[in-house]
């Protein structure tokens, strides 16, 4: 991309541009229905296991192509999860209980999303090979 004409850079910031405009968007509304930590582990193990799916698929199937990966990868998905509002719920928990639970639930689930994205991605495809 380094050496891409400048259209098709402008083309893909505004293609991660509104990836992260609904990503953000949809983490907000996540947060205005759960409450804080429930909603942030949603949202982080969701986009693990999506992530996985896309990062499995094309490796698998290779149907997905590379601008909608940009769009999902690096805009929708890095603004719908956010390690910085599960460090922050962390580092504010208010027992060594709490903090736990929240470790535990955002790594947890997101290893069993990245785990769910990998297999549901092997279903729809068989590896390529080179």
């Amino acid at each position: 991309m380094a050496n891409a004409h400048p259209l098709v850079r402008l083309e893909t910031f505004a293609l991660i541009a509104v990836g992260g405009f609904a990503g953000s968007n949809l983490r907000f509304l996540a947060m205005e229905a759960l409450p804080d930590v429930p909603s942030i582990v949603l949202v982080n193990a969701v986009g693990s296991a999506v992530l996985a799916f896309l990062v499995y698929e094309a490796e698998y199937a290779g149907h997905i192509g590379t601008r909608a990966r940009l769009v999902f990868t690096t805009g929708f998905l890095s603004s719908l999860t956010t390690y910085s509002t599960f460090a922050l719920q962390t580092a504010l928990a208010s027992n060594p209980l709490v903090l736990g639970g929240i470790v535990a639930a955002n790594y947890g689930f997101g290893l069993l999303g990245v785990l769910a994205g990998r297999a549901l991605a092997r279903r729809i495809g068989t590896p390529q090979r080179a």
